[in-house]
């Protein structure tokens, strides 16, 4: 598995990668404004009285007056970077995350497990899922294996009640049970009991009552749910292994007890698909005991009905169960020793240890005589067809990846809704040479292009196993990818685990770019799972490693649903409006300093004290639309769930599309000229006090901010679909530290280690004494928010998404 792993990387979310375009762009409006000031500051000193009598000196463009007034205005404009953005991202991932893993609809009370996320940096990501890659045994299967067939000889046994019986050809004719352990029945069912990694933990024998005459009762703990449904099979058939004892293993056969001594495990690896034991019995013979899938242990056997057995292999793969050939090979006294040296020196070798193993292997495993295979079921979890056929709805293709038979695995397929009634399947199976592969898939391809032109309501299924796969990635893998894109759905049988991650990575590398996801629940998914922009784990019965190396982690599969359709989608529908919302607001706010330089003789005078500088995006406007990045639902849960199409609506990073970007950018450019013109016009030409007193350069400032404030706080509230208390009292407490905070710096003389200069020294509530700032302010407000009220308001009749949202509050 090691072999089979990578290297976990970072992974960006695309969100991210939009932000960082957004932020190239305002540095380069920041350096655009920035030089044009500079440019039109020369212009203006050069006309006849531009130049200020009280600036004295020459003043002349060189390269260092150049740069000092450029920086100049980049300092004084530089706001318009939402620098902060980046941490309120960061906040209200970190606390989203929170929210999936307390969500009580994704907690299993038979696992008693809940969703968990290993981070938060992929939250928006599951709302933009495009593809699904996803395992079969433990993943869509309960991965708890029950033994139902074999095949011993040329004969097929099935288990009724916990008996081994006859299986009869004619379908009404009841299985008979079988009398007792023929010599072939106890040699198959010797190399099951002995042929595994299984642990034996003994308990004092309780009224539950004993499996042997040793007073213990066995427990089998065992890395593969296959191998403990063999021994407990074996165990129900009077074959029962006890362990090791001086060691021995211990097997007794019905009461017999017989001792084998363990030589060499020839460990299970991904690529052999076998594993095999070397075992000496007590009369002193060697043999090699080997279980694997058919298509590694046929070429490998000279003993045996192979075609027998591979008839009933198939039988077994259509009903959909799991299959392993079982062989034998026993060794000779000089065999042994041969093969016993290569072994140990191969296991010394401090070069090339793994190559020198795989061949030892190799030419070990050869020579078999094939005594039968075995059948066992994996049943659907719960939930399965009901999750896969609302993915689809949303617009995700799932791709099943297996390492099972390809009956096995369609049958599987038909029984998740992974295959659907009416798919034409086109098999890329059994492929023996790249020519062949490669005609095999030019021609799905042509007959996929004349069904699609004439009638686009015919879907299609790929299937490919493994060695035709090998061909395709190797030489074909342009074509093939667009014969795999074309199709509804794929499957992929007979797979390795970098296979797997191969062929999440051809659609990664295509030229749209689809957001990918892998689910497994095993070591051998790792690969796939870290390969795919977000990586799904389950907490399956293999371990843990799949759930320690993905992104996030769920009990069932069905958990999916939830995750991607309504968790997925409000973490996308959040951040992309956080996003828009911080670059609009910091336009808003800080184009007011690029319009007042035209009226200060481009003198980078700044237009804000340094306070309000300071507190807009820590203090005033930042911690409501944190509020709105943490509880917004824009549409109502159980909508999302019952109409899994809106997914679609924010597929492909859609409200973080160009197209969106100008448009907030633009309202925020109209909002800040309303601001900024509407104050001066109020303020330049007409006096605001009683005693006919003009407002001067801060108060300007101040009206132009406190509408600033007032209308971005507002546009949260347009567009907030949810309310709750939190939101409320975020936008009350941001509204008590504007007001409370500004009376108290206007009124207090600070000490200069504080405050240089009390430029605001009684400017706030003289500002306020006069009744025309109070008509101004609403006057500004109304003028500013009339294309946002008009946009909402024609979203909300004309969306159909809006009469579904609408619909869901009704309930």
């Amino acid at each position: 598995m090691s072999l089979n792993s990578k290297f976990k990387s970072h992974k960006f979310s695309r969100v991210e990668r939009s932000m960082n375009k957004f932020l190239l762009i305002f540095l380069l409006l920041l350096c655009i404004e920035s030089g044009l000031l500079v440019g039109l500051k020369r212009w203006y000193i050069s006309q006849p009285g531009g130049q200020p009598w009280y600036v004295v000196g020459e003043h002349s463009l060189t390269a260092l007056v150049f740069i000092e007034e450029f920086l100049s205005f980049m300092v004084l404009l530089n706001y318009i970077i939402p620098i902060s953005m980046y941490v309120t991202v960061e906040l209200m991932k970190f606390f989203g995350s929170m929210l999936l893993g307390w969500d009580l609809e994704l907690y299993d009370s038979e696992v008693n497990e809940r969703a968990k996320a290993n981070t938060s940096d992929l939250n928006e990501e599951l709302g933009q899922v495009e593809y699904l890659f996803s395992d079969k045994t433990g993943t869509l299967t309960e991965n708890d294996m029950q033994f139902r067939q074999c095949s011993i000889g040329r004969v097929k046994y099935i288990e009724v009640g916990g008996m081994l019986c006859f299986k009869p050809d004619i379908p009404d004719v009841q299985p008979a049970p079988v009398p007792q352990l023929t010599a072939e029945i106890e040699e198959f069912l010797m190399v099951l009991s002995l042929c595994h990694t299984v642990r034996v933990d003994k308990k004092d024998n309780t009224a539950i009552g004993s499996y042997s005459e040793t007073g213990f009762e066995y427990e089998y703990q065992a890395p593969s749910p296959d191998e403990k449904a063999f021994i407990e099979a074996c165990r129900r058939y009077g074959v029962v292994l006890h362990g090791m004892k001086d060691d021995y293993i211990e097997v007794s056969f019905n009461g017999e007890m017989r001792r084998y001594e363990p030589l060499h495990i020839l460990e299970f690896d991904a690529n052999r698909k076998r594993m095999s034991v070397i075992i000496r019995d007590q009369s002193g013979d060697v043999y090699l005991l080997c279980k694997g899938a058919e298509a590694t242990m046929l070429p490998r056997a000279t003993g045996g009905d192979k075609d027998t057995i591979l008839r009933h292999v198939n039988d077994y793969a259509v009903l959909g169960l799991r299959t392993l050939v079982i062989g034998i090979r026993r060794f000779t006294v000089e065999e042994f020793r041969y093969y016993d040296k290569i072994l140990q020196d191969s296991r010394k070798s401090l070069e090339h240890r793994e190559e020198k193993l795989v061949e030892a292997f190799s030419a070990i495993e050869q020579n078999l005589t094939l005594l039968g295979a075995t059948a066992v079921e994996d049943r659907l979890q719960a939930g399965v067809p009901e999750t896969i056929a609302a993915l689809r709805t949303a617009g995700i293709k799932i791709w099943v990846l297996t390492g099972d038979k390809e009956e096995t695995a369609v049958n599987i397929s038909y029984s998740a809704g992974h295959f659907f009634q009416g798919v034409v399947e086109l098999p890329i199976t059994r492929q023996t040479s790249s020519e062949m592969c490669g005609n095999t898939i030019a021609q799905h391809r042509k007959t996929l292009q004349s069904r699609n032109c004439n009638n686009n309501e015919i879907k299609h299924a790929l299937i490919v196993d493994g060695a035709s796969l090998t061909y395709a990635l190797s030489d074909h893998s342009a074509i093939f990818r667009d014969v795999c894109q074309a199709c509804s759905t794929v499957l992929c049988c007979r797979m390795s685990p970098l296979q797997k991650a191969e062929v999440v990575r051809l659609i990664k590398k295509s030229s749209a770019s689809p957001v990918t996801a892998a689910i497994g629940d095993g070591a051998n998914d790792v690969s796939m799972i870290q390969e795919a922009h977000v990586g799904l784990g389950i907490m399956g019965k293999e371990g843990r490693q799949a759930v320690r190396c993905s992104d996030y982690a769920f009990p069932k599969f069905q958990c999916l649903q939830r995750a991607l359709l309504v968790h997925g989608h409000y973490y996308y529908v959040r951040i992309a409006y956080l996003v828009q919302y911080f670059f609009y607001k910091n336009i808003a706010f800080i184009t007011a300093q690029f319009y007042y330089a035209f009226f200060s003789a481009f003198s980078a005078q700044s237009l804000f004290d340094s306070y309000f500088l300071m507190f807009f995006n820590l203090a005033f406007t930042s911690l409501p639309i944190l509020i709105y990045g943490l509880f917004e639902q824009n549409i109502p849960q159980d909508v999302l769930l019952q109409h899994p199409s809106l997914y679609k609506d924010i597929s492909k990073n859609a409200r973080l599309s160009y197209g969106q970007f100008i448009k907030y950018n633009i309202l925020g450019y109209w909002h800040s000229a309303v601001f900024f013109f509407g104050s001066l016009l109020m303020f330049q030409f007409t006096p605001i006090h009683s005693d006919s007193t003009m407002a001067g350069n801060w108060m300007l400032g101040v009206m132009v901010y406190t509408t600033c404030v007032i209308t971005v706080n507002i546009k949260l509230c347009l567009e907030t679909y949810y309310w709750t208390g939190i939101t409320a009292a975020a936008l009350a407490i941001s509204a008590i530290f504007y007001i409370a905070g500004t009376s108290i710096y206007s009124v207090v003389i600070w000490p200069s280690l504080f405050v240089d200069q009390q430029n605001m020294l009684g400017v706030w509530h003289k500002m306020l004494s006069s009744p025309t700032v109070w008509l101004g302010l609403l006057l500004l407000v109304v003028m500013a928010l009339i294309p946002d009220i008009v946009l909402v308001a024609m979203g909300n009749t004309s969306s159909s998404v809006n009469h579904l949202r609408q619909s869901g509050i009704n309930k």
